[in-house]
């Protein structure tokens, strides 16, 4: 019973990078499209969103698509986009 969970545990584990890999270029095409249509948001906030932005495409191409997530997701929030 207990390898069985173990398994499962590192089957799911196998799986969640590549979907989070998936995600990063989803958020950063939504961050960009964002960016374009001039977001009512201060300049301050541009800026900030646009180097998160620019820092979770640095990673995703290293490889670290939970840094990449959580640096595109700040991106998202300063922008008032997503969820």
């Amino acid at each position: 019973m207990l390898r069985r969970l173990l398994a499962a545990g590192a089957v799911a584990l196998a799986f969640a990078g590549p979907a989070m890999a998936f995600q990063c270029p989803a958020d950063m095409a939504e961050i960009d499209a964002a960016l374009a249509s001039n977001p009512q948001v201060s300049d301050e906030a541009l800026q900030e969103a646009h180097s998160l932005r620019q820092r979770g495409e640095e990673l995703h191409a290293a490889g670290d698509h939970q840094a990449s997530v959580d640096a595109l997701a700040e991106a998202k929030a300063l922008l008032g986009i997503g969820g």
